[in-house]
């Protein structure tokens, strides 16, 4: 029996990456905020015919992640765990002051790590299991329009990369997904184009597939992707113009 832990689950992409796993043969812990959402997610996962368990907290919240990921290896020893849940600037209703830049730290990068810590602990006892960060492509280079959001999402595309390497030999797989833009409550919230702009599900199965290739990193979609590794490389002096022009949060 397969057994997956994944947070930020109450809507958007944890809630399609959630319904994309759903089956028979599957124990699925679903981890949010909104308790409302949180259970319609559930019960949407057992009409496929998976088993499923709810945990309500906030993943800045260490003791209460620690918990839950200790109940739920305890329950069905953990074969996956996406650590999704996310904010950005948008959603908490402007742009990055002071305020909002440590909540987005908070959450996006310690909400993380209260995640991923605990798991991996479990999973390198038995040297096995698979975890997957969601980072984004807005991680590749620094955003002007989203600093903290970007700041957090590369911290986490490069910590997941180096964990890959360090964690490789004992048998425990980490990958690291990075989407484009997702039609989401993150995404609903910007007023600026968003090319190629995808649906949740779609993305949920690039992931999951992603995840069964052992991608190292799962970026899309494919013309996004292109467009962060070049400005990743491209030379301040140069980008510096464009991205100025670039819309905010």
């Amino acid at each position: 029996m397969e057994s997956i832990f994944i947070t930020g689950a109450s809507s958007g992409l944890g809630r399609a990456v959630a319904m994309s796993y759903a089956a028979e043969g599957v124990v699925l812990f679903l981890c949010g905020r909104n308790k409302e959402r949180l259970y319609k997610t559930a019960e949407l996962c057992k009409e496929k015919g998976a088993i499923t368990y709810t945990y309500l907290y906030d993943v800045s919240d260490a003791f209460a992640v620690q918990e839950a990921i200790a109940e739920a290896d305890k329950l069905h020893p953990l074969d996956l765990v996406i650590a999704n849940a996310g904010i950005s600037g948008g959603v908490l209703g402007g742009a990055e002051d002071s305020i909002q830049t440590r909540q987005i730290f908070n959450t996006n990068i310690t909400g993380v790590l209260n995640t991923v810590l605990p798991a991996l602990e479990r999973m390198r006892e038995r040297h096995c299991g698979q975890i997957g960060i969601v980072s984004s492509i807005a991680g590749y280079r620094g955003l002007p329009g989203a600093p903290a959001y970007s700041a957090s999402k590369a911290c986490l595309k490069a910590w997941g990369e180096a964990l890959r390497g360090r964690f490789s030999d004992e048998g425990i797989k980490i990958n690291v997904i990075c989407p484009g833009f997702i039609e989401t409550p993150l995404t609903d919230v910007n007023k600026f184009p968003m090319p190629f702009l995808m649906s949740p599900e779609k993305a949920a199965l690039r992931i999951k597939r992603g995840l069964e290739k052992n991608k190292a990193i799962i970026a899309f979609p494919f013309p996004m992707a292109v467009a962060g590794w070049f400005l990743g490389i491209m030379p301040g002096f140069l980008l510096r113009p464009i991205l100025r022009c670039m819309p905010r949060k």
